[in-house]
This record gives structure tokens, sequence and C-alpha cells, in this order.
């Protein structure tokens, strides 16, 4: 298993947060709102008390500062805010197999579900760090976006968090394009 891949961990408890602010659309607004959102990893089982979601908030929130840093290029409060992390949750890694797979590493799945996760995101957040560097944790670019996106090509080709946050940007500068050409201003707000 390539550790790596737990940095989607990083970028979707972020994400979870309500773009409106409302708990009725927040994924840790309740624990069956967390077991719906962790449903397909199997890792995260398990019970879920309001103590693992306050945990889990908190992490959010922390997680968000170093993307929020990152995009900033402020570098070093980035990488301090995640050695905080590693230390406040580290990972246990175990060696597992499969079957006839190879030996990898898991995480131990030991803990509460908010030391899981949070073990898992930030070791993740933080192998994609020493493999890319802090330049690869973005915010979406699409202004009415806030959604955090980790790009893992070597160039760092990306500025936004998913396809249609790109498309959305294409269309919009289509638009300006031809309202220019037609004499008209462009517009002010993607989309």
């Amino acid at each position: 298993m390539d550790l790596t891949s737990y940095a989607e961990l990083a970028v979707r408890l972020v994400n979870t947060a309500a773009a409106d602010g409302t708990s009725d659309a927040d994924q840790l607004g309740s624990g069956d709102a967390f077991r719906a959102f962790v449903a397909d990893d199997p890792h995260l089982s398990g019970p879920c008390t309001h103590h693992d979601l306050d945990a889990l908030r908190i992490l959010r929130a922390e997680l968000g500062a170093i993307f929020a840093a990152a995009a900033e290029r402020d570098h070093a409060a980035a990488a301090e805010r995640l050695n905080a992390l590693l230390v406040q949750y580290p990972a246990r890694p175990t060696l597992a197999q499969h079957g006839r797979s190879r030996w990898h590493l898991h995480l131990d799945e030991s803990g509460s579900v908010a030391d899981r996760y949070g073990a898992g995101a930030v070791v993740g957040l933080a192998m994609i760090v020493s493999q890319f560097g802090l330049s690869h944790l973005g915010i979406c670019a699409i202004p009415t976006c806030h959604s955090v996106f980790v790009d893992a090509n070597p160039g760092r080709s990306s500025r936004y968090c998913a396809d249609h946050c790109a498309n959305k940007a294409n269309v919009t500068a289509f638009r300006d394009h031809r309202r220019s050409a037609a004499g008209y201003p462009a517009s002010t707000v993607a989309g």
C-alpha cells in the first residue's frame, strides 16, 4: 500500500465542511453522517463518538490551515503545523500480507476512529509534502469554491480541485473572450 494515498484522507476531511456553514450538510455533524462518509474505508469503521467528531473537527481546521498556509506560500508555517500534527497523530505502520501479495505497509487499526483517521491523513500529507513539496497543496482557483486538493503531478499543473471546476473556469474564460471580442466588458465572477 502506498502511504501517500492516505493524503486523500486529509483532502476529504477538509472538504467535509459545509460551504454554507450549516451543520445540516456537515459530514462531521453526526456519527451517522461520518459513518456514511467513511463507508468505503473499512480501516475507519467502528463506533464514532461525539469526542471523535470534536477531534475530527479540530483536525479539519488544522489541516485547512496547512492548505491555506501552503497556498499563501508560507511554507514554514505549513510545515510547522504539519509537524505538530505528526506528533499529535503518530502513525503506527505494520507489515501486512494478503494471500499471495507481497508484504506491504498498513497503518495499525488500534485507537479511536479519530486517531486512525488523523494518523492516516497526517502521514499521507507528510509523504506528499516530502515527495513533492508544499507547493503541491492547493485551494481551488474558482472564487466560489473553497475545496482543497493535492496535486501529485511532478510539474504542479493543477489549479482546480476537480474537472468540473476546471471546466467552469474554461467556460468563463471562453465567454469573457467572446464578450471582449464583441466589445462588452468581461464577467467578474467565474461561472
